[in-house]
This record gives C-alpha cells, sequence and structure tokens, in this order.
C-alpha cells in the first residue's frame, strides 16, 4: 500500500490550486476586528494547508495525508476497517489474479479494495493480452486468417463475471451513498452558518458558549460528506471556530480553560506521533499518523496564540521524522526496483539469445520452449521495476517472446505439412499391409511385409490426432499377417522336429558304420545312408547343422574309400536335389538354385583366369618354388570346383527336362480325357 501511495503524490498534490481556487470565502464579522482576523490567518500553521518556506519539505506528505483523509471522508467504515495487504499481482498467474480477485469481492467491503481491484486488472489486460496474441500467432501460423480470428477462454470469460459483480457492487454502495453525502454535506455547511451566527447574538456568554459546545457535537456526528468538498468544508469551519475563541476575549476564563484542555490533547497527539517513528511496521505507522492528524483537525479545537505555532511545529515535525524515513524506504525501494530491472534486461537478453539460433528439430525445440517458459516465469518473479520505464520492459519482454513464438510456429506448420506427406505415405503402407494380410503366397509377402516395416520405421512423425489409431491398424494388419505365419511354421515345425529325430537316428548309426573292405559293398551301404537321409525330409532351420556333421563324416569315409571328390560331392546333392523336389514351389526352387550355380561357375572361371594371369608374373621362377607351387594348387583346385559346379548343372538341367516331359505328359494325358469325354 505504501508504494501506491507514493505513486499518487503527484496526482494528489495538483489538487492543491484548485482547493485555493474553491475555497469558501469568510467575511469579517462585525464584532471581530481586522487585526483579530489577520492574526488568525496568520496563525495557520496547524490547518496545514498555508505553509512558510522552513516548512516545505513536509507539505508532500501532509498533502497526502490531508487527500488521504479527504477520500476516506466518503467511507463510514474506514476507522473500523482493516487493511487489506496489496500483494505483488505482477508475479501472479491469470488464474490466481481471478481467484485472488474473487477472494476481494466475496469477503471484502467494496470501497475498501478499489487500487487492489485496480492493480488485478491492469496486471490481468496485460497478460491476457499477451496470451492472445500468442493464440493468434498460433492460428496464423496454422494456416488460419487473422480475420477469422477467435478465442474462448474460460480465464477471461471467469474474469468479466468477477469483474463485472465488483461493479455492480460499487455502482450500487456509490448511488446509495450520494445521497447521504449530500445529506451531511448540508448539515456541516449550517453547522458553519450557525457557527457564523454565534459571534452576532446578544445573550450571555454561557449560553453562547453552550451552543458553540452542541454545534461541535453535531459537527462530529454529522457524517461523512464528498471527499471533493473535504478539505474547503474543514478549513472554513476551522476558521470560524478561531474567530468564535477569538470573540471569546469578552470571557477570558472559557476561552483559556478550552485552550488549555485543547493544548493537552495536542500535546498528547504530538507525542503519539513521535512515537510514531519507532514503529516497525511503516504502512501500520502512517496509517495512525493519518488519522492523528484527522483528530487533530476533526475532534481539538484551537490553542492559544503563544502555544499554536509551537505545539504544531513539534507536531510537523514528528509527521516530518516519519515522512523522511518513509522517504528513504521508497529510496530502498527504487533501488530494489533498480536491481529488478537489471535482472528482467538479462532475462530478455536471455530469451533474445535462445531466439536468434531457434532449434531445427522438435526434441531441440522442445527443449528451447521449457527454457522459454522458465525466464517467462523467472520475468513475473523478478518483482517490480521503476514506474518510469515499466511499460518500456513489458513491451520488449513482450516483443522478444512473440519473435521466438513466430520462429517457433513458422518451424511447426512446416513440421505439419512434412508430417501430412508423412501421413500419406504411412497411409499407402496401411493399405499395402491389409492387402497382404491374408495372403497365401508367404515367400512373396512374409518378404514384402518386412521391407514395408522397415519403410515404415524411416517415415517420420504424422499428426497426433491421427499417429496412435494409424499405428494400431498397421500393427494389427502386421500381427495378424505373422500371426498367421507362426501358426503355419508351427504346424510345419512338428515334422521337422519329427525328421530331426529320425536324421539324427541316421547320423548316430553311420557314426558307428565300419568299413568291411570291400570297395563296392561299402559303397552301396554309404549310397543306402545317403538315400535314408534325402528321405526323411528338412529338419528346423536352428538344427540345420546335423546336415553338416553328416556330410563331414561322408568326407571321412569317401576318403578311406578313395573316391575323388567331385564324385562324392555329386553323391552328397543328391541331398539337395531331393530337397528342391520335395518343396512346395519346385520349379522357383529349381530356377534359384540354376542361378546360384552359374554365378559359382562365374566365379570359379573368374578365379581361374586371374590365378593364370599372377602365374605369367613368375615366368622366371623355377616350379619349385613355393609360391609357384602355390599359386598352380590353388589353379588346380578351382578347376577341379568348375567341374564340380557343372555337373550339378547338368544334374539340375536334367532334372529340369523330366519335370518339363511330365507335365507336357500330363497336359497330353488332360488333353485325351477332355477328347474322350
Amino acid at each position: 500500500m505504501l508504494d501506491e501511495k507514493d505513486e499518487k503524490l503527484s496526482n494528489d498534490s495538483s489538487n492543491e490550486e484548485s482547493i485555493d481556487k474553491n475555497e469558501v470565502v469568510v467575511t469579517p464579522s462585525e464584532n471581530n476586528t481586522i487585526d483579530d482576523i489577520e492574526a488568525t490567518s496568520k496563525n495557520t500553521p496547524e490547518g496545514s494547508e498555508e505553509l512558510n518556506e522552513e516548512n516545505i519539505p513536509e507539505e508532500d506528505v501532509l498533502n497526502e495525508i490531508d487527500d488521504s483523509n479527504a477520500e476516506d471522508a466518503e467511507d463510514t467504515d474506514n476507522h473500523q476497517r482493516h487493511v487489506i495487504p496489496l500483494l505483488d499481482y505482477h508475479s501472479m498467474s491469470m488464474e490466481n489474479l481471478v481467484g485472488e480477485l474473487q477472494r476481494l469481492v466475496k469477503n471484502e467491503k467494496v470501497q475498501a479494495i478499489r487500487k487492489h481491484v485496480d492493480g488485478i486488472k491492469y496486471e490481468f489486460d496485460l497478460k491476457f493480452q499477451e496470451f492472445l496474441e500468442h493464440k493468434k500467432e498460433e492460428f496464423v501460423s496454422n494456416g488460419g486468417n487473422e480475420i477469422d480470428f477467435k478465442y474462448n477462454s474460460v480465464t477471461k470469460r471467469q474474469f468479466n463475471e468477477v469483474y463485472s459483480e465488483y461493479r455492480d457492487k460499487k455502482n450500487q454502495y456509490h448511488k446509495s451513498l450520494e445521497n447521504s453525502l449530500k445529506d451531511n454535506l448540508e448539515k456541516r455547511l449550517q453547522i458553519i452558518e450557525n457557527l457564523k451566527g454565534l459571534v452576532n447574538v446578544e445573550e450571555d456568554i454561557n449560553t453562547t458558549y453552550k451552543n458553540f459546545k452542541d454545534l461541535q457535537e453535531s459537527w462530529r456526528v454529522a457524517g461523512p460528506i464528498p471527499r471533493n468538498n473535504y478539505n474547503d468544508v474543514w478549513r472554513t469551519y476551522h476558521h470560524h471556530i478561531e474567530i468564535f475563541y477569538d470573540f471569546l476575549h469578552l470571557n477570558r476564563e472559557l476561552r483559556d480553560l478550552d485552550f488549555k484542555r485543547n493544548l493537552e490533547e495536542k500535546e498528547k497527539l504530538a507525542e503519539r506521533a513521535e512515537a510514531l517513528k519507532d514503529v516497525p511496521d511503516l504502512n501500520t505507522a502512517f496509517q495512525e499518523l493519518q488519522t492523528l492528524h484527522k483528530i487533530w483537525k476533526e475532534d481539538i479545537g484551537p490553542v492559544d496564540k503563544d502555544h499554536r505555532e509551537a505545539i504544531w511545529e513539534r507536531f510537523s515535525n514528528a509527521t516530518k521524522a516519519l515522512h523522511n524515513r518513509r522517504q528513504g524506504y521508497f529510496a530502498e525501494l527504487e533501488k530494489t526496483y533498480e536491481v529488478n530491472l537489471v535482472k528482467k534486461h538479462e532475462i530478455i537478453e536471455g530469451i533474445k539469445v535462445i531466439t536468434t539460433d531457434v532449434s531445427k528439430n522438435h526434441k531441440g525445440l522442445q527443449q528451447q520452449i521449457k527454457e522459454i517458459e522458465a525466464l517467462r516465469e523467472n520475468f513475473f518473479a523478478a518483482g517490480k521495476v521503476p514506474q518510469k520505464v515499466n511499460e518500456k520492459t513489458w513491451a520488449s519482454f513482450k516483443d522478444s517472446v512473440r519473435d521466438f513464438n513466430r520462429q517457433k510456429n513458422a518451424f511447426y506448420k512446416d513440421q505439419k505439412k512434412e508430417q501430412q506427406d508423412n501421413l500419406d505415405q504411412k497411409r499407402a503402407l496401411l493399405e499395402l499391409a491389409l492387402s497382404l494380410k491374408d495372403s497365401e503366397d508367404t515367400a512373396t509377402a512374409t518378404s514384402e511385409m518386412k521391407r514395408i516395416q522397415n519403410e515404415w520405421k524411416k517415415i517420420g512423425h504424422v499428426p497426433r490426432k491421427f499417429s496412435d489409431k494409424i499405428w494400431k491398424q498397421f500393427k494389427d494388419a502386421c500381427n495378424h499377417y505373422f500371426d498367421r505365419l507362426n501358426a503355419s511354421k508351427n504346424e510345419a515345425q512338428k515334422d521337422e522336429l519329427e525328421n530331426f529325430e529320425l536324421k539324427n537316428t541316421c547320423l548316430e548309426r553311420l557314426q558307428g558304420f565300419n568299413l568291411s573292405g570291400n570297395r563296392n559293398e561299402d559303397l552301396n551301404t554309404i549310397k543306402g545312408f545317403i538315400a535314408e537321409w534325402k528321405a526323411i525330409g528338412r529338419v528346423p532351420f536352428n538344427k540345420k547343422s546335423i546336415n553338416a556333421k553328416f556330410n563331414k563324416i561322408l568326407d571321412a569315409l569317401f576318403k578311406k574309400l578313395d573316391i575323388e571328390r567331385q564324385e562324392a560331392e555329386m553323391m552328397k546333392y543328391g541331398n539337395k536335389i531331393q530337397q528342391i523336389t520335395n518343396g512346395e514351389d519346385t520349379e522357383q526352387a529349381l530356377q534359384r538354385e540354376r542361378t546360384f550355380i552359374r554365378r559359382k561357375i562365374d566365379e570359379s572361371k573368374s578365379e581361374v583366369r586371374q590365378l593364370e594371369n599372377n602365374l605369367q608374373f613368375f615366368s622366371n621362377a623355377s616350379e619349385d618354388s613355393p609360391v609357384v607351387k602355390d599359386v598352380i594348387k590353388k589353379i588346380n583346385s578351382h578347376k577341379e570346383d568348375l567341374e564340380t559346379w557343372k555337373e550339378k548343372l547338368k544334374k539340375l538341367n536334367i532334372l529340369k527336362n523330366n519335370l518339363n516331359k511330365e507335365a507336357e505328359e500330363e497336359i497330353e494325358d488332360n488333353s485325351e480325357t477332355e477328347t474322350e469325354a
């Protein structure tokens, strides 16, 4: 409250001239000499409106006290009203401001909360305007037209409702107060007129004095009057009080007795005012001083001329001491405001630094948004700044935040377009997944499903409102397909596990086989093992190593029987051919195997050519050279491999021809059947 009063000084003091111009003109009574009236005018420092040059330093605080008392003159409950603290509304959020306004309007007298409501409304309007501008920028950045922008704020609606309730209460209060204030003003003006008449009545002085006391009592209970009339009416009343006391020179005993009693009361007030310099709470001390001035003016009459100036000087010096203390407090407060200003400038610069390098990715930008929000909260928590730079500081803060928001909104506008493109791509993949989820062509569908899953992972974010839904649809389609595939594999795996057990038994018997010494007989036995192995069929993928074990044992037996590697390879290759013919799609499997063998033939030829070229570099070297021997050995090995691959290709060609012949015969049989039919 102290700081707001201080801010009002310049405004309130400007009313002084108007008060002087509108002052009620007092006509000297015929019962008073001009000298008496002039003496009264010259000794009016206790009236506080006419100050000599020596009292100029305290003029501000006296004007403030007079104006505050004038304002309180309209409030009948002023003496009973408790102090309502002014909070730091600048640091509150809009929601908290609405809550505080609701509390004040509900629990406090409407005439006591004007400054509080004005402060709340000022801060709420600033914050809401900033919030609204931010929402408008988002709306425009998302492709909207500024003319079409509308925003329905629940917080703003609540504030308007509570503020409207406050205005209704205030209007109702002032309406009921207006007539009462006018009536009380008429009463007080009439008391002044009656007071004027006392000096013209020829009656017993005791009767006149009693009437004077009755008028004083009537004045005390006359009630509040409009604040605009308060100081003028009081000065006029006080002036005629002094005139009456000068009139009492006819009965000095009564006058001196009253002067003495008034002096005692004013000494008590001066003593109380002097004690206020030690009161810790400046707000309480100043309010007490304000009350003392009111009592001095309204409840206690003048003192004799000999003591008048001295007692006023004592009282005004006590006022000046508290005023100086308050000025020191405000000076320290101003230093605090300057420190707060530095903090706020640093915060604004921090926002500008972030704005100069706004992140170009969502994660980084989200982190910067948190940093901006933290700086924004720190700005409001930093406290008040000097009033003269408050608007400029606020505008600079808003501009810096707005610059960041514009770049942020531009980024997310581009992101929105990119996310829409991503959504279109994912929808296309979803359609493909839905078309494959019930496919029976597992070989093609499985590879395609895996491909589109990998493609899905590479595509970026989509708009949030579609994200969960499209992901669930895609995941369900993929899960549906692979659940079917796994169920099919599980069924097939039962047969493969059985095949593994059979092959394991065959392998154990082969491991226990010993050559008899009869080459043909032993070779036939080995061929029998190979035939048995071919007939069993495939085993689970994770147990295919059993085939390598089988071939390793065969290689050892062939070596003992002195069978050439190519012949041995061809005997074992029959196992591969058996797998091809037992597969679901023999033609495709056969084509893949032929392609594979042709590639191996080409690789073997290439290796032979390369090694033979390398051998030419050793033309001067002896054939007994280890390097030459190694190269020749590799050439012979690759040539043997080449012949083996050619033999395998020949077997495949034979198999293909046989399959084609069988297919042709089947077609002819079907044709003959149709003819017979």
